[in-house]
């Protein structure tokens, strides 16, 4: 019968550790509770002397790993099963047998194993590593203590899928705007390098002594450059690439750029849209959750995406860790929406933060669909002004010195 060494707390909190014989990790959780001791790590004596290299090795190996949409499908799935008053274990067991894909039933397993272990979920969780973030590691959390495992795990898959909806919505936006900009781009490159020295060189090599319009010299001066020094443009363009790179590496000068991308016109205010609507609904699940607000802040910071805008976050966790209210480092950042400050204030002086934070995030989730409509219908017709622009000086480049040969005919 294989032997476990186990660390367990009695019902009077003291800690006591040993070795007991088991049929399996399982059996030894039984036995400590038949023993009134509640079991916080079991492990497997044959394989602890073994530990410090396995443990390194298993920290190096790539574990799968799942996207947003697949853990939220995962995480509502848990949650309904723990709805339905099945315990944990059971509850794990039972979507491990429906699970598909590469990274659900690996991640299952390791789940079981350790919860089977004496481990909590969230435990468990963070030490498994990717795709479980701060985020989904502290909603976990406070399931566990919470006692509403199923109502929390409900909201944190309701977050979850959020995000993943807000992310299509910003892609099916942009992708019209940067379809339109790519075709620009190759026309005028076509344009410039081959058709307009192919409709222009006989006129010119017919007259050299001719002057040449403006918009037709800037036109074959571009042609020959690009035509001459192609190889060179493609090195300094991966040269730039990389070392903006390696620039906003800096986290001044990443500062400075996220703090700029704001004040944008029309896209500045998306991108802070976006970020207060993603901020403002992660706060206000995770204080309902019952997590201390500045976990909550600590785990939401990451979630805003500008450095901007996170190291306002880091001023007012130092506020509120001095005992400062929260809404007032939140005004004098100048980057948060006054309705936030005033759902913040309110929220703080009524006792109902949570409450008010859930139903703002509602309010900026339907700010953020008006600026993104504001965005769509703003930024083509942009463009489409940019083509015609281009457009119509190639065109004045084929057409002048067409017209000044034939008058010099007439």
């Amino acid at each position: 019968m294989p032997t476990y060494r186990y660390e367990s707390m009695t019902a009077a909190g003291a800690s006591r550790s040993g070795t007991l014989d088991a049929t399996s990790r399982a059996d030894a959780v039984r036995q400590l509770m038949q023993r009134g001791e509640t079991a916080t790590q079991i492990v497997s004596a044959q394989t602890t002397a073994k530990t410090g290299g396995a443990a390194a090795k298993s920290k190096a190996a790539t574990r799968p790993t799942m996207g947003k949409a697949e853990m939220a499908t995962l995480i509502r799935e848990l949650a309904t099963a723990l709805e339905a008053g099945l315990p944990l274990m059971q509850a794990l067991r039972t979507i491990r047998r429906q699970a598909t894909g590469r990274a659900a039933p690996v991640i299952l397993d390791f789940l079981i194993e350790r919860v089977e272990a004496g481990d909590t979920l969230h435990k468990a969780a963070a030490e498994y590593g990717r795709p479980f973030n701060d985020l989904i590691v502290g909603m976990i959390r406070a399931s566990d203590a919470s006692g509403r495992s199923a109502e929390i795990l409900h909201q944190l898959s309701d977050l979850l899928e959020r995000g993943v909806e807000l992310r299509r919505e910003l892609l099916s936006a942009a992708f019209y705007p940067m379809l339109v900009a790519g075709l620009i781009m190759i026309s005028a490159g076509i344009l410039v390098v081959y058709l307009i020295p192919e409709l222009l060189g006989p006129v010119i090599a017919s007259n050299p002594d001719a002057v040449l319009p403006f918009p037709t010299r800037v036109v074959m001066g571009l042609s020959e450059f690009f035509m001459s020094w192609w190889f060179a443009i493609i090195g300094v363009v991966f040269a730039a690439v990389v070392g903006y790179r390696v620039w906003i590496a800096v986290p001044e000068n990443r500062f400075m750029v996220d703090r700029n991308k704001l004040r944008i016109p029309v896209l500045g205010r998306l991108l802070r849209d976006i970020a207060v609507a993603r901020f403002t609904r992660t706060l206000g699940t995770l204080a309902e959750a019952g997590l201390p607000i500045l976990d909550c802040l600590r785990i939401t910071r990451d979630t805003l995406g500008n450095t901007a805008m996170m190291k306002a976050i880091d001023e007012v966790q130092d506020q509120v860790t001095a005992g400062r209210p929260l809404a007032e480092p939140l005004e004098r950042s100048g980057l948060f929406p006054p309705l936030l400050v005033q759902v913040v204030h309110l929220g703080e002086r009524s006792g109902r933060l949570e409450k008010m934070l859930t139903h703002a995030a509602s309010a900026f989730d339907r700010q953020v669909a008006i600026s993104l409509k504001l965005f769509t219908k703003a930024f083509p017709p942009l463009l489409i002004i940019l083509m015609a622009g281009i457009g119509g000086f190639v065109l004045a480049a084929i057409l002048l010195p067409m017209l000044q040969m034939q008058s010099m005919v007439s």
